[in-house]
């Protein structure tokens, strides 16, 4: 019952913040109407802005300020992206998929919420340019949704089938985040790059024991650098991974657990392109170096496809998503670790480029949990996960 008030509260505040989110929506599309007429000398009536990203029709810009454009837009304050839609650019028929938005002056709050936010059930209009400089919003390569180690906020559930790392009704939690430090443009081009830090924490919680003992707790942080040129994008990262067992489960299992002093050093890139239709495939790999046993092998390599729904379920202000990670690891003779994710997103919880997520999950290989990288197991779960 505690966890879901935690949950209950949440929702509450992420509610609150809609209206605010789409009322600052209205003041950017009055600033950037501003700016396109008295700096560039165009105007544009269909300026769609939603949750900070600004969407320009591609008939308006010519190969001589598309690029200046795109980068003054993304400097106003509060916007997260700006993107060139082809979906705008022909007759009425295509202006009509979306909702034009009133344009306010550049210190009005006034237009209604309606008026700041596209029409609904329209696929997404293609890659954004993101805001540069320091400590920017979003992010260039888009959080892997299935892989059991990204670094983000979620607590899931799971029941184990068969083997178990410790009692088969789970608990596990993750504390973290990928934070940008900076981004840039490569010159005058739309190709952006970005540096920052990712770090998270993980830790399993056996929920059968009296007190809910931890099971296992593992860190990671890393220093990545990533970039984006349309839909084409790359992450990579060097890395610490450590993994610590709690003090309960070591008093219960003192007698017959081999405790291994799990920790290394690694270095990973991978590389991602979206499809049309919300859909997205990945692969990349990597070596640990600094190991601890020294006996673990090093290589690995890590693949998937994903699937965000460009059309929004209009009733229940949702989308769905779908996502299946697989890794092989030289350590484990190559056998595939399969986990798969599948749910839906709470637009309307969304504010700032926060994302909520409710996922059923279906795991199968070695254990993603450190200590016990070496047991094969199976289970289901159900969580939510929160992306900044």
């Amino acid at each position: 019952m505690r966890h879901l008030s935690i949950i209950a509260a949440a929702l509450l505040f992420f509610t609150s913040t809609v209206n605010a989110a789409v009322t600052e929506d209205a003041y950017i599309a009055g600033y950037a109407a501003g700016i396109l007429k008295h700096g560039f000398k165009v105007e544009i009536p269909t300026l769609i802005v939603r949750d900070g990203i600004i969407t320009v029709p591609a008939n308006k810009l010519t190969p001589d300020n598309r690029i200046s454009i795109v980068q003054a837009l993304a400097q106003i304050p509060g916007v997260t992206g700006v993107t060139v839609s082809e979906n705008i650019a022909g007759g009425p028929a295509q202006r009509d998929a979306f909702k034009p938005i009133q344009q306010p002056a550049a210190t009005s709050r006034g237009p209604a919420p309606e008026e700041a936010v596209a029409s609904e059930g329209v696929p997404a209009a293609g890659p954004a340019v993101l805001a540069t400089g320091m400590l920017p919003e979003g992010h260039l390569f888009k959080p892997l949704l299935a892989d059991p180690r990204w670094a983000h906020f979620s607590a899931a559930y799971r029941n184990y089938v068969g083997n178990n790392i410790d009692g088969n009704s789970n608990g596990a939690v993750s504390f973290g985040e990928t934070i940008p430090f900076y981004r840039g443009n490569f010159g005058k081009s739309t190709v952006q790059w970005e540096a920052g830090l990712q770090a998270a924490v993980f830790s399993d919680f056996n929920l059968g024991a009296p007190s809910a003992d931890l099971i296992n707790t593992d860190f990671i942080a890393s220093a990545y650098g990533s970039m984006r040129a349309g839909n084409f994008s790359a992450f990579g990262r060097i890395y610490h991974q450590s993994s610590h067992l709690g003090d309960e489960f070591l008093l219960r299992r003192l007698t017959n657990f081999e405790r291994i002093n799990l920790s290394y050093e690694g270095a990973d890139l991978r590389l991602s392109y979206e499809l049309p239709y919300g859909l997205r495939v990945y692969g990349g790999g990597g070596g640990i170096f600094h190991k601890e046993p020294s006996t673990i092998k090093p290589w690995s390599i890590q693949y998937g496809v994903e699937f965000r729904s460009p059309w929004r379920i209009e009733s229940v202000s949702m989308r769905p998503i779908a996502a299946v990670d697989i890794k092989n690891h030289e350590q484990n003779n190559w056998n595939a670790d399969v986990s798969a994710r599948a749910g839906v997103q709470l637009d309307h919880f969304q504010a700032f480029g926060r994302k909520l997520l409710f996922l059923v999950e279906y795991f199968h290989g070695n254990s993603p949990t450190g200590q016990f990288f070496r047991q094969r197991v199976d289970y289901l779960g159900f969580g939510a996960h929160y992306h900044f």
